[in-house]
């Protein structure tokens, strides 16, 4: 949950101290939802080439 309001966001004041003056400004909603699914996806990815290779040990496994 954030703690920033919705009336806050882009806005100088919502930057924490110090870095008000620097530029920055916070990520954008859909920017964190386009990590997010990266994120998921890499995961998803990930698991499903374990899961292939413990399956293809096995199998080969058996077999030998």
């Amino acid at each position: 949950m954030s703690t920033i309001s919705a009336a806050g966001v882009g806005s100088a004041d919502a930057a924490p101290p110090g870095l008000a003056g620097e530029g920055t400004s916070q990520p954008r909603v859909r920017h964190l939802a386009r990590e997010a699914v990266v994120l998921m996806t890499f995961s998803a990815a990930t698991s499903m080439a374990v899961a292939g290779c413990l399956l293809l040990l096995t199998t080969l496994g058996r077999q030998g």
